[in-house]
Parts: structure tokens; sequence; C-alpha cells
């Protein structure tokens, strides 16, 4: 015997509050309309009668246009600004870590600690001397 079944559609009733933060998501720039909708698993359309009836800024008879190029350009932006600057944190380490084994050869060879710890005294050297 072969059983009939068929898929219940579910209808998801969202709560006023619920749609306001999804629109002022939107608004804030924080997420796209495409972003919102695969992050909650809600229909485009759905969150764009949100936008149209929530919305601070929309004005009856404006339609919401939505730049994807300039989205994906700030990321790629972005994504160039993280690579510099992890270039930039490279050569400082590189050079942190060449200063160190200068100051460590250099300890060494003189057989004297250059790193002053905090309990060694200060050096005759640096006192001025008085003139006669």
């Amino acid at each position: 015997m072969k059983v009939n079944v068929q898929q219940i559609k579910k209808n998801r009733i969202y709560s006023e509050e619920f749609k306001r933060e999804i629109v002022s998501l939107f608004e804030k720039g924080t997420y796209s309309v495409l972003q919102l909708s695969r992050l909650y698993k809600i229909p485009n359309s759905a969150i764009y009668r949100w936008i149209y009836k929530f919305s601070i800024f929309n004005e009856q008879g404006q339609r919401i246009v939505e730049m994807k190029a300039s989205n994906t350009n700030k990321v790629k932006e972005l994504e160039a600004k993280v690579k510099e600057l992890e270039r930039i944190v490279g050569q400082k380490q590189i050079q942190v870590d060449f200063y160190s084994k200068v100051i460590e050869i250099a300890s060494k060879e003189l057989d004297y600690d250059i790193i002053k710890n905090s309990n060694t005294l200060q050096s005759p050297g640096s006192v001025k001397k008085k003139s006669k």
C-alpha cells in the first residue's frame, strides 16, 4: 500500500519587533537584503515589504535599489587593506626579531648586559661633570 505524503507549507509569522529589527539592520548597512534573506531564511520579497512598511527613510512611491557592486567593492577594499596591514605587521616583526638578535649577539661579544633591568644602577658616564 502506497502512502500519499504531502509536504505541509509552513507559514511563518514574524512579530513587528522582529520585522523592525531586520529593517534597521538593512538601514544601518550592516547587511544587504540578500544577506538578511540567507541569514534568517526569509524570502527577499518579505524583507522588501517590511522595508517599504517600516523604513524611516523610505517615502511612498520610491523604489529601493541595492548597489551590489558597491558592496563587493567595499569588501575588496577592506580585504586589500587587511593584506597591507598584515604585510606591515610582518615587516615590523622581522625588525623586532633582528634588533633582538643584534642585542643578544652584542651582549655576548661585549660580555655586558645591554638590556638593563629595573634594578640596574645608572652608569656614571651619564652624569655631567663640573668644569674646573
